[in-house]
């Protein structure tokens, strides 16, 4: 691969923001060199790539760096729109799967963040409550299709099925099952897992709960 079409990936193995980006370029074939970052000690090149945010992902194509991970997911979409398209061609389409891609990110990972993050037992709740109440959403949404993508993996469930992977954290710290609240959500996300470019980009369920325990032990949440 010559420096003109290298693609680098700078990101940090749980985070489900990377995830996405793993899954887009897996899904269209494209291949890459990963570099992992230590947050607590950013490497110069991420703070070069991405001076705003200092934050993973970032895409780096051609020397240029792309941030925030579903701008990146759509830039891979529009640059290698010959393989495997992630976002469908019709604008209406396309703003209805961006309207639920930005979905994802307020009400599942938001809420998500507090069920982890917080000690506070009232704020927790609420947080819990409108987890699952968001998932509930998104089950109506998903209907009877396969993916939301319909019979494809499309936008939405690369940008989704990331969090499938935090299940058991929000589960633990949450104290709730997510089975027995959403079966549908739960069913969605094992047929993505049986897709080759989610299983192999998605760590395990229970590496996620143990890194999250360390986590919090070192923020002293308890």
């Amino acid at each position: 691969m010559s420096m003109a079409d290298e693609v680098v990936l700078l990101d940090f193995w749980p985070s489900p923001f990377g995830m996405r980006v793993r899954i887009a370029l897996a899904e269209k074939g494209i291949n890459y060199e990963y570099k992992e970052e230590d947050l607590k000690n950013k490497s110069p090149l991420l703070l070069q790539m991405n001076p705003v945010h200092k934050k993973i992902p970032v895409l780096i194509h051609k020397g240029k760096p792309i941030s925030e991970s579903l701008i990146v997911v759509q830039y891979i979409d529009e640059v290698w729109h010959d393989r495997t398209p992630l976002l469908p061609s019709d604008p209406y389409q396309r703003a209805q799967a961006r309207f639920w891609a930005d979905y994802v990110d307020k009400k599942i990972y938001d809420n998500g963040r507090k069920i982890v993050w917080t000690s506070k037992g009232e704020e927790k709740e609420v947080a819990k409550k409108e987890f699952i109440e968001g998932l509930k959403v998104l089950e109506e949404q998903l209907g009877d299709k396969t993916y939301f993508g319909g019979d494809n993996l499309g936008f939405v469930d690369v940008a989704l099925v990331p969090f499938y992977t935090w299940f058991e954290a929000y589960e633990t710290f949450g104290v709730f099952n997510l089975e027995s609240e959403c079966p549908k959500f739960i069913a969605w996300a094992k047929r993505c897992l049986q897709k080759e470019s989610v299983a192999k980009s998605l760590p395990d369920q229970h590496k996620i709960h143990e890194i999250v325990v360390e986590m919090r032990k070192k923020s002293g949440i308890q």
